[in-house]
This record gives structure tokens, C-alpha cells and sequence, in this order.
């Protein structure tokens, strides 16, 4: 049958459409179904294989959500006290400056416990890569309200909604890391499409050849749902997503090297 059809002559390594990463482990993902941690996790598996950093790469997860991170990316790693990821990973990359260091954090860690850190590591332009993934939630720990939680949000610690005179305004710490000198490229951007997924790991691989460069602080916002969080399927966390999340925090670069600046306008001039 299978010559009869010519599966044979199909079955080629020339002709592989997906291969998974050797980066990632075999183990299985603790996350969720349909949430974004995993896409994620297979995005930067596959930059450090494709930019041959497997033995390079020291990874700092943090507690949240991927606080087993280390399970599923085969790279060493450096588990960090809560919300202390950016000052470990500052450790490392000075003690060790040759490697690629980046953390991996949930905005309850990074927004939340971690905001002292992650802000003045971005000031003093450590030349690391912080991944932030934004899902608007304590996931985790129960569903509670994070600093990103929306006006009018709905949690386990804000059932009638977040009250913005009472609780707060959600913290926006991209906009916020964007305007600190340290800062060399900072994006938001989410996994929630094919083409999204594109987008991000082409940023995720710019973060990686600018830590080559040594000019400061990488910093790649993930807008990513939380279907158990949002009491939600994965599919309509997706569309809530995109219909409030998203105007909330819009997708796209919000700061990018100089000379990248000045090459798109350039390009643009010329298609004028």
C-alpha cells in the first residue's frame, strides 16, 4: 500500500515539515491545555538550538506558572527566589559574560515581588534577555488579581471586578522599562496565531544577537491568556485576549536600536 501510494517517496528528511526541537526535554508540559507557556517554551527551545547556544545558554526561572521550566528546556538553569530573577541573572552574566543569559517570568513575579529588581536591572542595562509573560492573572496560586489584572477584571481576589480607585491601575511595566536608559530593545508581543508566533521569535532572536553585542537590556513582553485563570476554554480565553488585552496592551516594538530606527525610516523614505 505504502508503495502504491508512494508514501515511501514521501517519507524523506527533505521533505520534514516540523521536527521537535532537541532542546526540549520529553517531558510533559505541566501547563494547562491551551495555554501560551508551552508555545513559548518552544519558541526560545528552538532559537537556542538554531543559534547553537544549547551549551551557552543559562536560563533563570523563577516561581509561577514555570517555575518547572527546567524540566523542559535541556540547557543549565538557575532557579531564583520570587520575583529575583533579574539580579541572579545579573550575577551570572558577569561572573560569566560570555554566555547567554536571559529569565523567563510571569507577571506576578516580575510585576509584583519583582518590580524593585526588574526595573533597576533594566536601568543599569544589565545585558541580559527578560522574557515576561503577561497573563493579567496570578495563575498558579489561584487565579488573584496581579498588577497587570485589568480595570474591571474579574479574579479570585477582585470577584466584582478590579476596582481601579480602590485597587489600583494595572502596571505596565514594558511602557515603563522602555523609557530607562538602560534598556536597548523592548517589544511586546503575544504566541496566540502562527503569525504572532513569527513575530515573536523573530524578536527573541534579535534579543539574542544584541546580547552579542553587549549595548544593554533586552526586555520581550508575551500578552498570553490563562484559560483556567479566566474560567474560560482555550479558544475564547483567545478571542478575550484579543478583544481586551490586547487595546490594553498593544502588540509591537516600543523601543529598538538606534540604527534599526534610522534603517526604517530609510525604507520607508524609499517606498515614499
Amino acid at each position: 500500500m505504502a508503495e502504491a501510494t508512494g508514501i515511501k517517496d514521501i517519507i524523506k528528511p527533505e521533505n520534514l515539515v516540523y521536527k521537535k526541537t532537541k532542546v526540549m526535554t520529553d517531558n510533559t508540559l505541566s501547563y494547562c491545555p491551551g495555554c501560551g507557556h508551552g508555545t513559548a517554551h518552544r519558541i526560545l527551545a528552538e532559537i537556542i538550538e538554531e543559534e547553537g547556544l544549547q551549551s551557552e545558554a543559562i536560563g533563570v526561572s523563577p516561581v509561577g506558572c514555570s517555575v518547572l521550566l527546567y524540566d523542559f528546556l535541556d540547557i543549565d538553569w538557575q532557579q531564583a527566589a520570587h520575583g529575583r530573577a533579574p539580579a541572579v541573572a545579573t550575577a551570572i552574566k558577569r561572573l560569566l559574560p560570555e554566555k547567554f543569559v536571559f529569565t523567563y517570568q510571569g507577571d506576578g513575579d516580575l510585576a509584583a515581588i519583582g518590580t524593585a529588581e526588574t526595573i533597576h536591572a533594566c536601568n543599569r542595562g544589565e545585558n541580559i534577555l527578560i522574557i515576561f509573560i503577561n497573563n493579567g492573572i496570578y495563575g498558579m496560586t489561584g487565579g488573584q488579581m496581579a498588577p497587570t489584572t485589568l480595570p474591571g477584571m474579574k479574579s479570585s481576589t477582585s470577584p466584582y471586578g478590579r476596582d481601579v480607585k480602590l485597587m489600583g491601575n494595572p502596571l505596565k511595566m514594558t511602557d515603563i522599562v522602555a523609557t530607562l536608559p538602560g534598556t536597548y530593545y523592548v517589544t511586546r508581543q503575544s504566541v496566540h496565531t502562527p503569525a504572532n508566533v513569527k513575530k515573536t521569535k523573530k524578536a527573541i532572536r534579535k534579543a539574542v544577537q544584541y546580547q552579542k553585542l553587549d549595548r544593554g537590556t533586552c526586555f520581550i513582553e508575551i500578552v498570553s491568556n490563562c484559560p483556567s485563570g479566566w474560567k474560560m476554554t482555550p479558544v475564547e480565553s483567545n478571542k478575550w485576549m484579543e478583544a481586551n488585552m490586547f487595546p490594553f496592551y498593544p502588540l509591537g516594538d516600543m523601543k529598538v536600536p538606534a540604527e534599526e530606527s534610522a534603517q526604517k525610516t530609510t525604507n520607508s523614505e524609499k517606498n515614499d
